[in-house]
């Protein structure tokens, strides 16, 4: 078997012969996407002031929202992996069995939407490390011209497929200059600083918005672990080279946005990357490093869209997929203001975590196993798997309204009320989850209860 094989698998399920992606090489997968500037960026987020988006929290409130998000995140992300080694197809064709063909359209619709974002988002990031860089070393910026130089890498890396990826990308890109860039960063981030002024400094108490924001980037990946997990050797190699290794790096590089933000007196998200390429040769090595290894997120999220469009066009060749989506994706790149971002977060992640809870609920009843004729043999639509899905998604707002202004104005009509605890994530995953559950029973769908 070669890597020609996989590059441009379609929605079927994968055969055994070409489940070749061990533990290890998920692993790494998965740590190489969570190794990210865009997370560091996110983590910024979590202190900047109110009038940048931010939510000002002090950095003991902010690592607690880390810690506490990555932990549960990481855990569905893993049984996102695990289902997906399971039925051996992409996340969008998996969600026929809970809401049928038809109803696998509109999540479907929804991360085509995310995943040019995401692109979009991770250009930007790349291009801006990119032209802060060529402006320290050559006194060129060129932001325009990075963010298309990129979109092309992004497009050519999507075209390898995800074996393809991992063998000839993943495993020859130089981790230990990754973890180095990483290290001498924090080191730099806090050289020089009173540590203990920043760890008393004052913040607004808002932990479990900090929570949401968190969880949201690592639930963005729960509509994609499928597209490669169906790759996986096994169940367990699908779980377990998920969410371990996306867990790894996520905590320490969200603190690192933070102390960054913290530490350099960070006023907005674009500042921080164009501060550290500021800080000396071997800041700008660093960044140079870490600008490089973010063209796999670009990767990942352009291959997922052209894999999702295939759940609506099927016989449209995968690589003319990837070239659409790459282009679109660069345009936007051209057009967004990064600090759009951290609404788009949230709306992310009431859409996602409540769907997410209705295909667990439906995996775990249906035995904890999908055979092929649960995903291409589902009805056309199960318009009550649907409705525990919408029902989480409208608590979500109604806790805590997210999104576009002209969205937000809308939702405040609702007088939204925010619970103590728990946060908007929480809560709709568990409405979502149990009206699932119920709505099944109701439909009189078979339960099985062998493993």
């Amino acid at each position: 078997m070669t890597d020609a094989e996989t590059p441009s698998w379609g929605i079927e399920p994968v055969p055994e012969r070409l489940r070749v992606l061990g533990f290890f090489d998920g692993f790494l997968l998965w740590a190489n996407l969570s190794v990210s500037l865009l997370v560091i960026v996110a983590g910024a987020f979590l202190v900047l002031p109110a009038d940048q988006f931010g939510l000002a929290l002090s950095l003991p409130e902010a690592l607690g929202a880390i810690v506490a998000a990555a932990l549960v995140g990481n855990v569905l992300l893993g049984l996102g992996g695990l289902i997906g080694a399971d039925a051996r197809v992409p996340t969008m064709v998996l969600l026929r069995a809970p809401l049928g063909r038809r109803g696998s359209y509109l999540p479907t619709g929804l991360n085509i939407l995310q995943c040019l974002g995401w692109s979009v988002f991770e250009l930007i990031v790349i291009a801006t490390g990119a032209s802060a860089l060529s402006k320290q070393v050559l006194g060129f910026g060129g932001v325009s011209f990075w963010k298309i130089a990129f979109g092309i890498v992004a497009m050519a890396l999507a075209f390898l497929g995800p074996v393809g990826f991992v063998r000839k990308y993943v495993r020859k890109f130089a981790v230990w200059i990754v973890i180095a860039s990483l290290i001498y960063i924090s080191w730099w981030s806090l050289h020089g600083q009173h540590t203990v002024r920043l760890w008393h400094r004052s913040g607004a108490h808002a932990f479990w918005p900090g929570f949401d924001l968190v969880l949201a980037s690592i639930i963005s990946w729960t509509p994609l672990v499928a597209d490669y997990t169906r790759f996986a050797r096994s169940r367990a190699a699908g779980f377990w080279s998920a969410g371990l290794g996306y867990f790894v790096p996520t905590i320490p590089l969200f603190a690192l946005g933070a102390v960054i933000a913290l530490s350099r007196h960070i006023s907005e998200a674009p500042a921080l990357l164009t501060a550290v390429a500021a800080g000396g040769a071997a800041s700008v090595l660093a960044l140079l490093a870490l600008t490089v290894d973010e063209s796999d997120e670009a990767f990942a999220n352009v291959y997922s869209g052209a894999v999702s469009l295939q759940n609506l066009m099927p016989r449209v060749p995968q690589r003319a997929l990837v070239g659409g989506v790459a282009f679109v994706a660069t345009v936007g790149a051209l057009l967004v203001d990064l600090r759009n971002y951290q609404p788009f977060l949230y709306l992310l992640g009431s859409f996602f975590v409540p769907l997410f809870a209705v295909l667990l609920a439906d995996w775990l009843l249906a035995g904890r196993h999908y055979s092929r004729d649960d995903v291409f043999q589902a009805p056309e639509l199960r318009a009550e798997m649907l409705a525990a899905w919408l029902a989480g998604f409208a608590l979500y707002q109604w806790l805590y309204p997210q999104g576009p202004s002209w969205w937000t104005r809308i939702v405040a009509h609702t007088d939204p009320h925010a619970l103590p605890w728990g946060g908007a994530s929480l809560p709709s995953f568990a409405v979502a989850f149990v009206l699932a559950v119920l709505a099944r029973v109701v439909a009189r769908r078979p339960i099985l209860l062998s493993a």
